[in-house]
């Protein structure tokens, strides 16, 4: 007797940390075809008003603990728009074995991916990894926002956890649009020094033909630099039909409220606003 045949998903179906967002477009607009999340991780699918579908990521914890690792797969069917986004801030606490984060996106012809999770907080003694890699079809758009804070300042733990890595790529048919890395870690020298009167980075992408907008919002030119300045940013077109705006800030509000103003026309995108009771 022949041994039954286990796809890749059934041999995964239960692995911890494992996520699985499939969205498609129908008559009524874009809806869930399937969603599937195992502990830690889980998703939540609120309703909105547009013609796209939101999914919020969290955990059951609060937070990520030492060994956590999740892993989420992500299909943007074509025609289909989806918005991923967290709860709240993605909080790392103290991980003397590390935590871990890799999101694979695939987004279709026509599709719209908007990947706009809230910072990662890294919490005294925590050790992060993240990868995010998005692969978008030739008239796909993405947008993608990568964010972190130096962790619970007001309590005395600025910038002092242990490793922090996040990479980023973007490519479209074969080819790289994005290659970003970030890597902080005090064996290279005490962070907080390095780091200077920050306590936010945040890098903000856009690509494809239905961010046009958005390109334009991203590289219009911030107000005149002041000497120390709260807000620092700095912008870049990315081939035919993206962009990068990087922001450096004294405080995650500051940060947040310079990225939000880059994204005045979102709404526009998805028929309502994700960011109404955000920031």
């Amino acid at each position: 007797m022949e041994a039954p045949a286990y796809t890749l998903e059934d041999r995964l179906e239960h692995v911890p940390g494992r996520g699985v967002l499939a969205l498609e477009h129908g008559t009524r607009g874009t809806f869930v075809r399937a969603a599937r999340a195992n502990s830690p991780l889980k998703f939540l699918l609120p309703r909105n008003h547009g013609r796209g579908a939101w999914a919020y990521l969290a955990s059951f914890g609060g937070g990520l603990v030492d060994g956590d690792s999740l892993h989420i797969d992500v299909s943007v069917g074509a025609r289909a728009t989806g918005l991923l986004s967290t709860q709240s801030a993605t909080k790392v606490y103290r991980s003397p074995r590390g935590c871990r984060q890799l999101l694979q996106a695939q987004v279709g012809e026509e599709g719209l991916l908007v990947l706009l999770p809230d910072p990662v907080a890294c919490f005294t003694g925590a050790r992060y990894e993240q990868e995010t890699s998005v692969t978008l079809a030739p008239s796909a758009s993405l947008v993608l926002l990568d964010a972190f804070t130096c962790g619970r300042a007001a309590r005395g733990e600025r910038w002092a956890f242990a490793h922090y890595l996040s990479r980023l790529l973007v490519q479209r048919g074969g080819v790289p649009l994005l290659l970003d890395a970030v890597r902080l870690t005090p064996e290279e020298g005490a962070l907080a020094p390095r780091m200077g009167r920050f306590e936010a980075l945040a890098l903000l992408a856009v690509f494809g033909p239905q961010v046009a907008a958005l390109r334009e919002a991203l590289l219009t030119s911030p107000a005149p630099l002041r000497r120390r300045a709260s807000v620092i940013e700095t912008a870049s077109p990315l081939g035919e039909d993206g962009a990068l705006l990087r922001v450096a800030a004294t405080s995650v509000e500051e940060a947040l409220s310079a990225v939000r103003s880059r994204l005045r026309t979102l709404p526009s995108l998805l028929g309502d606003d994700p960011l109404a009771r955000k920031w």
